[in-house]
């Protein structure tokens, strides 16, 4: 019964270990990304479906995105300039005049002078 135990406690053991080694691998974090409405979240979130995300999520209502990546696959500053390619501004990045040009009507959002 001893020997089943100590079995059990070391199989266990092994996966906690194995699962909190891989989370500090990665790393969550959020920002501001303006934006309307569900095609911008389609687009904010699409653009991000790259090696290193793990989850993403935009919310419409409070324009906060939080995201979820492998640091060593993918930097903060790179998820911020995808996101400005695609015509959002982030609050660190702005997006280029003619990538936000190209955005539908309703996804035009108010853009903050800078």
């Amino acid at each position: 019964m001893k020997l089943v135990f100590t079995l059990l406690t070391a199989c266990l053991l092994s996966v906690f270990t194995l699962s909190s080694s891989t989370n500090l691998d990665e790393v969550t974090s959020s920002f501001k990304v303006n934006g309307n409405c569900g095609m911008c979240k389609k687009k904010i979130e699409t653009s991000l479906r790259v090696k290193g995300v793990k989850k993403v999520n935009w919310d419409m209502k409070s324009h906060e995105l939080s995201i979820t990546y492998s640091p060593d696959k993918i930097t903060l500053d790179e998820i911020h300039l995808r996101i400005a390619a695609v015509g959002y501004d982030t609050d660190k990045v702005k997006a280029s005049d003619e990538a936000y040009a190209k955005l539908d009507d309703c996804c035009k959002y108010d853009r903050v002078n800078n």
